[in-house]
């Protein structure tokens, strides 16, 4: 008998290897079987590789084929998500999977995507072939938890990143912060941020630390940088502004800043987005939509301050957190985040333990902010 879940399983290590790469579309892995005295051998693998490109069911069949497989007769389709069944920057895969006459799919869950949900599998079904899904429904989900929020919220996934010493500070009282991590730490964080469509900070963590917020450590592409700046404070000279890659920066400020600054910004190249502002304070929420639907941002990174964290906390726009926390006492300091987020305990924002790990002296603990 065949194991639905096994193969499942293997779907989901091959979309694991988009991660970072499809912006607002989703994680799919597939994987083509044949199915002989009742065992299944895989054919051909595939997976989606980037943000308009052809998708998993695609590339999985062109794989099977340039390996000389014609005839999907004996074949069964696996793949973790609903096939699309919509026209898109891609063709449907439901289409070619008729077309291909493969009699058998199996998925993982539905795609909440409205022109998508229920149909994909429908429109197979219509066609004669059999179709089931369910399969390790709650991974599948999580593996795209990115794209379910986006898809249910028009908004982005948000991690929250700081590394803090072991009593909660980010920086001594005179601001100093280099370095509370490790170095394995900070080469890790440079790994996460290859991960993430973009990283976000505030406008005095640019003012103070100057960062370059890119990925230097080890092998992976840039994201783009975040900059939420209601007074227009950064100057002309910062990394994220004078580098060169300016125009992978993008500034969220108030709509009464500095117009000129506004124009020598966007000369360099930069992408400044302008919002209402309440004594040039943006709402973050709107924000956040903004960038999703114009530049694709579908995962954040929000590597600080502390003020930045308290207010994506308030303001319920985090997801989860990932701290890095040093065997250090610092005592007098800034705390890792800042704002008045409850008045009783009661009501302090909860987490869910993900994973706790060592990395050479520092421990990493990822949680699930709980809704």
């Amino acid at each position: 008998m065949i194991d639905h879940e096994h193969f499942i399983r293997q779907t989901l290590k091959l979309a694991r290897k988009g991660i970072g790469k499809t912006a607002t579309n989703p994680l799919v892995g597939a994987i083509l079987v044949k199915v002989e005295n009742g065992e299944g051998r895989i054919i051909a693998k595939g997976y989606h590789t980037g943000y308009g490109k052809p998708h998993a069911e695609v590339e999985v069949i062109r794989r099977a084929k340039r390996m000389g497989v014609t005839d999907f007769s004996n074949a069964i389709l696996y793949v973790n998500l609903e096939p699309c069944c919509h026209h898109g920057k891609t063709p449907p895969c439901t289409d070619l999977i008729i077309q291909e006459k493969i009699p058998h799919v199996v998925f993982g869950t539905p795609d909440p995507f409205k022109a998508v949900s229920g149909k994909g599998a429908a429109q197979l079904t219509a066609a004669g072939i059999k179709v089931e899904y369910g399969f390790l429904e709650n991974v599948c989900i999580e593996v795209n938890k990115i794209f379910f929020k986006h898809i249910r919220t028009q908004l982005p996934w948000v991690t929250l990143k700081f590394a803090q010493s072991l009593d909660g500070k980010i920086a001594t009282a005179s601001g100093d912060s280099k370095w509370i991590s490790c170095e394995s730490s900070r080469r890790y964080v440079h790994q996460l941020r290859t991960e993430y469509d973009a990283v976000l900070v505030g406008a005095q963590t640019v003012i103070k630390d100057n960062p370059q917020l890119n990925v230097r450590l080890t092998k992976g592409r840039d994201p783009k940088r975040i900059i939420v700046d209601g007074r227009l404070r950064i100057p002309l000279t910062a990394n994220v502004i004078s580098d060169k890659k300016a125009s992978n920066t993008i500034i969220l400020t108030a709509k009464n800043s500095n117009r000129k600054k506004i124009d020598q910004l966007r000369k360099k190249g930069v992408h400044v987005y302008e919002f209402p502002a309440n004594k040039f304070k943006i709402d973050l929420k709107a924000a956040l939509k903004k960038i999703l639907k114009e530049e694709k941002i579908a995962s954040i990174f929000a590597e600080g301050g502390s003020l930045m964290h308290g207010e994506l906390l308030k303001s319920k726009l985090a997801d989860d957190v990932i701290v890095f926390i040093a065997p250090k006492i610092i005592g007098s300091g800034i705390p890792s985040v800042t704002g008045e987020l409850t008045k009783t305990i009661g009501k302090a924002v909860k987490l869910k333990l993900s994973s706790v790990k060592p990395i050479d002296a520092d421990i990493v603990i990822q949680a699930r902010i709980v809704p």
